[in-house]
């Protein structure tokens, strides 16, 4: 319903923000992240996940499409419901979640409030099969070397992820020779984090 909401900043409370646009003041939750590039009277623009249950309906904003992309996966696993996955957007890092999802670093996934062993290991079993599908062979590369290859399936795989495809580009090209795709996007994702 709504794909994003521009607007100024009206009010900024720990869990969510206040979005006036056209007159109308949208209350948004957010993650952490996100509210930390909020202040009263700016303006701004969010990605909107539109949420109803029953006669509720309850507006999620997120600073960059690849937040919200990660909430949305988040909330497709089984027992992991909107307030959860903010939780854990407002702890960890997008860039970090998908490593550890990558990884199959549960004990990563485990350090957020409210997610316990069993859920983090939902987590990566459901997750896990979305993201190996993001940096499956195409074979559009087969002529080039195995390297070019893997860069090119690595650059691909963090475009899915929700990063631009000059940042992938670049973050992959900085990332030494990998012996297995998986490395190569976790390498190139630890590297645009340590930049945020």
């Amino acid at each position: 319903m709504f794909a994003h909401i521009h607007g100024w900043v009206d009010d900024v409370q720990p869990d969510r923000a206040v979005l006036e646009a056209a007159g109308v003041g949208y209350e948004i939750l957010c993650s952490t992240a996100t509210l930390k590039t909020l202040d009263v009277g700016m303006e701004a623009k969010l990605y909107i996940h539109f949420h109803q249950v029953q006669d509720a309906v309850t507006l999620y904003g997120f600073a960059t499409k690849e937040e919200r992309a990660m909430f949305r996966r988040l909330i497709g696993v089984s027992r992991v419901g909107p307030k959860l996955a903010l939780g854990m957007l407002s702890h960890l890092e997008v860039s970090d979640i998908a490593a550890a999802i990558l990884t199959e670093n549960a004990a990563a996934l485990s350090r957020v409030p409210g997610l316990g062993k069993k859920t983090a290991a939902r987590l990566l079993l459901e997750l896990k099969e979305q993201v190996s599908e993001d940096v499956a062979p195409t074979g559009v590369f087969a002529g080039e070397s195995k390297a070019l290859d893997m860069r090119a399936e690595a650059t691909a795989a963090l475009v899915a992820l929700g990063y631009d495809g000059v940042v992938a580009g670049r973050a992959v090209a900085e990332t030494p020779d990998c012996p297995r795709v998986e490395d190569m996007i976790t390498a190139a994702l630890r590297s645009l984090a340590a930049k945020k």
